[in-house]
């Protein structure tokens, strides 16, 4: 079946150590929920100061992950 339906979704990644990781974190944890998740697309980088120094980042992201078909779904609560 080539047609297809996506969704967006916006997440927040946060990491005290960089932007990267920050990314990374939010794709690992929205993986864990949202199947067929997609692609990602950085919106915003902001943080926090503490102390005059960078305290943490914070990136966030669109997500897109696909509208599974009934069969799909069927598959994933089986697996």
């Amino acid at each position: 079946m080539t047609d297809r339906t996506y969704v967006m979704t916006e997440i927040v990644g946060v990491s005290e150590r960089s932007i990267s990781e920050a990314i990374s974190n939010a794709v690992r944890y929205a993986d864990e929920t949202i199947q067929a998740l997609a692609w990602y697309e950085v919106k915003e980088v902001r943080g926090t100061i503490s102390d005059g120094s960078v305290g943490e980042y914070q990136v966030v992201l669109d997500a897109g992950f696909r509208y599974l078909t009934d069969e799909e779904m069927r598959a994933w609560a089986s697996s």
